[in-house]
């Protein structure tokens, strides 16, 4: 027995001497512009983050496990594309070329990208060919709206995961489709994205990497900062997950965020929600919100930080204080591609952002209606729960909203606000034949409100007003 022990002691010294000589070498290599060195620009294997000097040389120290470097594009440049949309700020990393120089070559933004303007989707989630032509439908609206900002703005789009429904084999469709935007798209992984059936957390994104590069990552545009996270953590069990952001990520922020200057606009990209409440819910472990999300948010204090998400397939803004807010995405698929509006009533669309320096301002642009379609007015009769009320549900909706109506031209005040169902989506997951799947059904909203007419025949209008002042009419007869 203890010859056989000191045997198995000698097998297990050789192979630690093994892949001890594995060679482990520095990453080094040079950002340029027209051959020139660019100085100060952030590069990162994941974990550690350092600057560019002079010259526009790099250094990282060597350690295991690294799949990519990649680097913070500077605001004022541009990485080339892939596929018309994928930004190429990576390389990955090949340890069978321990001297390789990972050397990136940026372009001068031809616009000054201090005003910029960006699309959000969420949510795509195609499951088939067919789904995957309903996508590219609905892109032609947003080709549509920016067209009139293309040659003018700096433009890129925001993808917050859930490209595909599980079926990682349509990627390449998916890509060939989104590509007639020709901009650049940055995303974030979904838990429908992830490949299944590994023993571990990080086995769930390496399919996803090969088309799309690193999960977390950033870049700047102008005087703001963005930040992608990857918060799906998959728990090896069937496809269950959880909200969740590990260590490794947050020592990369905590670094990534050393160079951001305190008070500047940081957007951070998630799939799944930060929490859908202002206050955390205590002692969770939640598919629907990030579990130790008051982590991320602790590093985000000093800025003017906006998260924004997807995942619910419900569209809400969450106040959580003044230098705070979190805008949940409505799905672009709407009701699985069955309805073009979600379970909420919100219609399938996506979020537009303007930023001009450190001013930000947004709308939910939804898709075959413009830009003036904010809410959707249903006429007494319509909610079984308030038969005598009109119904307005209003899918941006925050607290510095404004909901009022008008009885016959005269001011009545403002809406109640309540929580409820919106009747036509009520209606439409109802209709089982059309929906296709049981577990579809509609979800109460908070961005919803009723007021109770005085005349049953009266002209009634409703006008909202959004926090930037920009003021939403919708006219309803009464039968």
């Amino acid at each position: 027995m203890k010859k056989f022990f000191l045997l198995q002691l000698l097998l297990l010294s050789g192979l630690c001497l093994k892949a001890q000589t594995i060679p482990i070498k520095d990453l080094q290599g040079r950002v340029t512009c027209g051959n020139k060195g660019v100085q100060g620009v952030i590069v990162t294997d994941g974990t550690d983050c350092v600057q560019t000097d002079a010259q526009g040389i790099y250094h990282l120290e060597a350690k295991r496990n690294v799949r990519f470097v990649y680097l913070t594009t500077p605001a004022g440049y541009l990485v080339p594309c892939q596929e018309k949309t994928i930004p190429l700020f990576f390389q990955q990393v090949d340890p069978t070329q321990p001297k390789k120089e990972y050397n990136f070559e940026l372009v001068k933004n031809p616009e000054n990208d201090i005003s910029h303007l960006f699309t959000v989707q969420a949510d795509a989630q195609v499951t088939s060919e067919k789904d995957v032509k309903e996508y590219g439908k609905y892109l032609k609206d947003m080709n549509s709206y920016l067209a009139a900002y293309r040659g003018k703005r700096d433009l890129f789009s925001i993808d917050c995961g859930d490209i595909v429904g599980d079926s990682p084999q349509l990627f390449p469709s998916y890509i060939q489709t989104v590509s007639s935007l020709d901009l650049p798209v940055f995303r974030a992984i979904g838990n429908h994205d992830m490949t299944y059936g590994g023993r571990t957390f990080e086995y769930s994104y390496h399919t996803f990497e090969q088309y799309f590069g690193p999960v977390y990552y950033s870049f700047n545009k102008g005087k703001a900062h963005y930040i992608v996270l990857n918060n799906c953590f998959y728990v090896n069990r069937d496809y269950q997950y959880i909200g969740y952001i590990d260590e490794r990520t947050f020592t990369w922020l905590e670094q990534d965020l050393a160079f951001v200057p305190k008070g500047s606009p940081v957007f951070v990209v998630v799939h799944i929600p930060t929490s859908l409440t202002p206050k955390l819910k205590w002692n969770t472990l939640l598919q629907d919100e990030t579990s130790n999300a008051s982590g991320l948010y602790d590093l985000l204090k000093g800025y003017n930080a906006h998260i924004i998400s997807g995942h619910t397939h419900f569209n809400l803004n969450i106040c959580f204080n003044d230098s705070l807010m979190e805008h949940n995405t409505a799905a672009v698929c709407g009701i699985w591609w069955k309805a073009d509006i979600c379970m909420d009533g919100t219609p399938s669309g996506y979020g537009v952002y303007e930023v001009n320096g450190t001013d930000v301002k947004w709308f939910y642009k939804s898709a075959g209606h413009s830009a003036d379609y904010q809410f959707r007015v249903y006429p007494a009769g319509s909610d079984e729960e308030y038969p005598s009320d009109i119904i307005a549900n209003v899918w941006n909706w925050d607290d510095l909203w404004k909901v009022e109506w008008y009885e016959n031209g005269k001011r009545m005040g403002e809406m109640t606000h309540y929580t409820g169902y919106d009747p036509e989506a009520k209606a439409i997951c109802a209709d089982k034949k059309r929906v296709e799947y049981d577990w579809i059904s509609p979800i109460q909203t908070e961005h919803i409100f009723r007021a109770t007419p005085k005349n049953a025949k009266a002209h009634i209008e409703v006008r909202v007003t959004d926090r930037f002042g920009r003021i939403y009419k919708q006219s309803l007869k009464q039968e």
